[in-house]
């Protein structure tokens, strides 16, 4: 993984006595810039401050330190009982631990209270896929996009057309004539502009490779360009469970199946409960198999 650095002047002012409500999407944004030690040490040196409690629970997520971020969340929700911040953080946590029904429960009532939490959106679009609601997927990732990037932080936004582009191509899948070319043809323009915002983003190099690689061949699939994708996305985070079981599938693709078997184990033992893996491990081929 790319190792983090501190954007330090962002970092001050978010911090400085100038600050007094808490920003969540330069808060974000700023986690995405901020290495670990930085995080904790201004965390331990304010335990008081929601900004900088919150600040280290983004980085520990990005980090997929899952169980250290929970307890973080849990923190601030004492401190500040309903904090927005801290329960979307919760019900983060609790997504990807597989909890889908508390975490739809609390993502749902956020949204309720504050439309504009972009990141309770995102989360939930995550659960709708995974819950084959495709259209329920889109619509989340719709409203994202549709409020413009100024107001959802740069992560969200990327992340917001990589789901709109991936539930479409489930729609595709699953549709018939004009599904598979109205929602077919949506899915590499929106992959392209997640990458515009961020062509480094795991998220995105996921989803491109995921294309290229499930796409038919009149469609646009490509097995290098998937590779390609695929790996830049472990690169990029060498936790990415998601991205292992693509590339476990390229190697099928290609005939290795002692590579497929590798890849495969990395994912479950990154992630035991990953609804892809299991999707093709047993062959259920809900989110699309390949030979």
């Amino acid at each position: 993984m790319r190792k983090k650095i501190i954007f330090l002047p962002l970092f001050l002012f978010i911090f400085s006595g100038t600050c007094f409500c808490m920003d969540w999407k330069v808060l974000h944004e700023t986690a995405d810039k901020t290495a670990l030690a930085p995080a904790e040490e201004e965390a331990a040196k304010d335990p008081g401050s929601l900004d900088k409690q919150y600040l280290l629970g983004l980085v520990y997520l990005n980090l997929h330190r899952d169980a250290e971020a929970g307890r973080v969340f849990e923190r601030m929700l004492q401190k500040k009982p309903g904090s927005i911040e801290a329960e979307w953080g919760k019900a983060e946590v609790l997504r990807r631990r597989h909890d889908f029904p508390a975490a739809e429960k609390i993502l749902k009532k956020i949204i309720s209270s504050d439309p504009g939490f972009s990141p309770a959106s995102i989360s939930l679009a995550y659960i709708k896929y995974f819950q084959m609601d495709f259209n329920g997927s889109v619509r989340l990732a719709l409203k994202v996009i549709q409020r413009g990037e100024g107001a959802t932080d740069l992560s969200n936004y990327a992340r917001a057309y990589a789901m709109y582009a991936g539930a479409k191509g489930m729609l595709a899948h699953y549709g018939g004539v004009f599904s598979k070319a109205i929602d077919g043809l949506a899915v590499k323009k929106n992959l392209e502009k997640a990458q515009r915002l961020q062509p480094d983003s795991p998220a995105v190099l996921f989803g491109l490779g995921s294309f290229y690689l499930l796409a038919p061949a009149l469609g646009g699939g490509n097995p290098s360009l998937a590779e390609g994708y695929l790996r830049r996305a472990v690169e990029a985070d060498p936790l990415f469970a998601d991205a292992y079981v693509r590339l476990a599938q390229m190697e099928l693709v290609k005939g290795n199946r002692k590579a497929y078997e590798f890849y495969l184990d990395q994912a479950f033992k990154l992630d035991p409960g990953n609804e892809l893996a299991l999707d093709v491990k047993n062959r259920s081929c809900k989110f699309i198999c390949v030979e």
